[in-house]
């Protein structure tokens, strides 16, 4: 992913946290690209992106303004969704500890000596495999997390530990499978897939789950709210 996509995805994942709520004022382009880790050239390009997606408002000479965002879910239909849970069961490839590089610390706003469990599985549909699922999660949240507990519906079992579930925000993008996966799903090396990056965040705005999902065979529909402004941007540029 390139850094400024990467930065235009952190930052609506924070306003969806409320880490950045209505009409508030973000940090400079200076402070920004300081936090990322970048040139202020690429925030630029990211506050741009973020801008003509209705997210933000850059008032000159005064900053950066998050908009009112309007919430509730937008899709109707994926692959597995019209799919009862005793049509899909799990392989579990690994469950471990591991520590955050810096871009797990920036998703999850935590520190490097604050642990996450990761766990690899592939996911299997009327016997067939048809999903490799990478996810990271915070150990503080689910401290006693098993093998048992991922082998059906994670959600349903971060429900059963009384957290409220409020919202995902999910990217989609088409890639070709690597040869490893491949092998893991009885695929085609450079077969087009489905990559789709998935966060999870609870009703207190805590994100509780980043997954990385390669899909094969995927499709979805989403009812999506008419932009006029973005149109008149994409008719002019």
């Amino acid at each position: 992913m390139k850094k400024k996509d990467f930065i235009a995805e952190d930052i609506i994942g924070k306003i969806y946290q409320n880490k950045y709520k209505k009409e508030e004022k973000l940090p400079t382009e200076r402070e920004l690209a300081i936090q990322y880790g970048t040139s202020r050239d690429t925030v630029r390009n990211a506050l741009k992106k973020l801008v003509d997606l209705n997210f933000l408002d850059i008032i000159q000479g005064k900053g950066i303004f998050v908009k009112d965002i309007i919430g509730g879910s937008s899709i109707i239909y994926n692959s597995l969704l019209n799919k009862n849970y005793k049509q899909i069961s799990s392989k579990i490839l690994y469950l471990k500890e591991v520590f955050p590089n810096i871009e797990m610390q920036k998703i999850f706003d935590i520190s490097e000596d604050e642990a996450l469990w990761e766990y690899k599985r592939i996911r299997i549909v009327d016997l067939k495999k048809i999903q490799i699922e990478l996810t990271r999660i915070p150990k503080k949240l689910f401290p006693n997390l098993t093998l048992k507990n991922i082998e059906g519906s994670f959600h349903e079992y971060v429900t059963l530990q009384n957290y409220n579930i409020s919202h995902f925000i999910t990217t989609y993008t088409s890639i070709n499978l690597k040869k490893e996966d491949a092998e893991l799903l009885n695929s085609k090396k450079g077969k087009a897939v489905m990559l789709i990056k998935n966060r999870g965040i609870l009703s207190d705005s805590t994100m509780f789950e980043y997954s990385e999902l390669i899909c094969e065979d995927y499709s979805c529909s989403y009812i999506s709210n008419f932009n006029p402004r973005l149109q008149t941007l994409r008719k002019n540029s």
